[in-house]
């Protein structure tokens, strides 16, 4: 009792000799702290925009002649590479592919994860654990010990089952977005309180199925557009499993498009690249706008 009462005597006076700390000295530490965040955020800023910056500027630079053009932006805006000797048919056949990909991608994976996690986090801690293990594990294998084992159903699949049809590459990407999916909608899950919503509405009379989609979809928009956007992202960057499975989508189109022009190739990967970061600012965007409305709707006590 001694002990914790020395303490507690001390912790209030430390709290008063710090906000009684002279003016100069709360001057200096504000003025140190401006520094630190100064130079953290330089260093951060220059890491990441200096590689697009230099995409950019051999995009617009010849690498052999050094003469500034815009011709690559041109052909990638007009789809006519002819005059640089590029086809972009390729291009726009993989662009097209993986729009279609990330959008099968994009179903499969709500489907598969939003009821199994929704029935995890309300029925059982432990097989909530499990699915984790499992959605996480993708981050520790790399893509091509998944594409050793992917190749033979692939080979099955288009040979018996379905067709070699690059779409069918969504069961693959499934499993790679998974582990960030899961992080976005576990955060969803955790925001609500699932138990009480469910019971509330099962009292009331509501099925099973009601309380999933009218009670607790609607709270969850937030995290699966979150899941969604990311999910997209990793599809459009991805380029292993594609390439190794002979299948193609935008970034092997990249690939074959860089082996006769360069320049509209890293413009492209410019564009993609802009794209998903778009996409990821669109996140706090519209969830600060549905936090907003959801706010202005609640009625006023």
């Amino acid at each position: 009792m001694a002990v914790n009462t020395t303490s507690a005597s001390h912790t209030p006076r430390a709290a008063t000799r710090q906000a009684g700390a002279p003016p100069q000295l709360r001057a200096i530490r504000v003025h140190q702290q401006r520094i630190i965040k100064t130079v953290i955020l330089t260093v951060t800023s220059l890491f990441l925009g200096i590689p697009p910056l230099s995409m950019l500027i051999f995009t617009l630079r010849h690498p052999l002649s050094g003469r500034w053009s815009l011709d690559p932006w041109k052909a990638i805006f007009t789809a006519d590479g002819s005059a640089l000797g590029a086809d972009l048919s390729t291009l726009w056949s993989g662009l097209g592919i993986s729009l279609g990909l990330c959008m099968a991608t994009v179903v499969i994976m709500l489907l598969l994860l939003v009821p199994v996690m929704v029935i995890a986090h309300i029925r059982s801690k432990r097989l909530e654990r499990i699915i984790e293990w499992v959605a996480t594990l993708p981050l520790t294998i790399p893509a091509i010990v998944l594409v050793v084992g992917l190749g033979p159903i692939y080979r099955w699949l288009s040979t018996d089952v379905l067709s070699s049809n690059p779409i069918w590459l969504c069961f693959a990407y499934a499993i790679l977005v998974m582990p960030y999916a899961f992080r976005a909608l576990t955060v969803g899950l955790n925001s609500i309180d699932v138990l009480t919503l469910c019971e509330t509405a099962r009292s009331l009379g509501a099925s099973w199925a009601r309380v999933f989609f009218r009670v607790l979809l609607p709270n969850l928009w937030q995290s699966m557009l979150s899941a969604s956007f990311i999910s997209i992202s990793v599809v459009l960057g991805e380029y292993t499993v594609a390439s190794l499975l002979g299948r193609m989508n935008l970034q092997v189109a990249l690939y074959q498009l860089g082996q006769s022009n360069s320049q509209i190739s890293t413009a492209m990967s410019l564009l993609a690249l802009l794209f998903g970061v778009l996409l990821l600012v669109s996140i706090d965007l519209i969830s600060g706008a549905m936090r907003r409305s959801k706010e202005n709707n609640q009625p006023c006590l």
